[in-house]
């Protein structure tokens, strides 16, 4: 009796050879896929599922790139292809469309994004979100370009831009003059941008998708656009207000 004791206990379970097989994260750990088998169609009928999940179907998840320190993940991918995942972003390259001026310029916000609130409120950066971007950048070249101060702050004195300008470039020739003539003439600068200017920050658009290059570029938003998104972050403002 007791060595057939020890014999049972030698002999482990057809459950205890099954779990030692497969290895516990992959047992418990379910793939995500984009492939759309195991969902209704558009009546209502369910779908009969022809196969199991395949590679190429296969999803990742989600960067929900912050605003900080810069740090990018390479995934390798099908092919041999590498992708490349932004964690983290706090500077990106945004184009002035009217001015054909382009910057890398800090970003400091998001405000708006039309998909989904909670984006906004965890500061994701992610492509169509609206963010503040810092104004500096493209103040100065504007100023250089066309030697007028934007974005004037009520002052007690008087500013001093127009003699430091004056030093910094001095009409030596008659051509250097007629340049600056020329630009004065076709220069157009709304007034939604100038207060914009004034405060520090711009309101701008991402169109890159940081998760799939690492990058945040976009552009300024201007006309039309910049005054749709100026109402809608004025309604949210007042919402919270009442």
């Amino acid at each position: 009796p007791e060595a057939g004791a020890t014999l049972s206990k030698q002999i482990p379970s057809p459950s205890t050879l099954h779990a030692q097989r497969l290895p516990p994260q992959r047992a418990l750990v379910m793939g995500i896929t984009r492939g759309k088998d195991h969902k209704r169609r558009a009546t209502g009928g369910k779908r009969v599922a022809l196969h199991k999940k395949r590679k190429h179907e296969m999803g990742r998840p989600a960067a929900s790139t912050k605003i900080g320190a810069k740090r990018v993940h390479t995934v390798r991918c099908r092919g041999g292809n590498m992708k490349y995942r932004a964690m983290r972003l706090d500077s990106g390259n945004f184009a002035w469309g009217t001015e054909v001026c382009t910057m890398k310029v800090q970003i400091q916000d998001v405000v708006y994004n039309a998909s989904n609130n909670e984006l906004v409120r965890t500061k994701t950066l992610v492509k169509n979100a609206i963010v503040l971007v810092d104004a500096k950048p493209f103040q100065n070249w504007y100023q250089n370009h066309y030697g007028t101060e934007i974005g004037k702050k009520k002052q007690k004195g008087v500013s001093k831009f127009a003699e430091e300008w004056a030093e910094k470039h001095p009409m030596k020739h008659e051509e250097t003059q007629k340049k600056f003539a020329a630009r004065q003439k076709t220069r157009v600068l709304a007034q939604s941008l100038d207060d914009q200017f004034s405060n520090g920050r711009l309101l701008a658009c991402i169109t890159s998708r940081p998760g799939q290059t690492g990058r945040v570029d976009g552009y300024i938003l201007e006309g039309r656009e910049l005054d749709f998104y100026l109402k809608k972050l004025a309604v949210k403002k007042n919402k919270k207000s009442a």
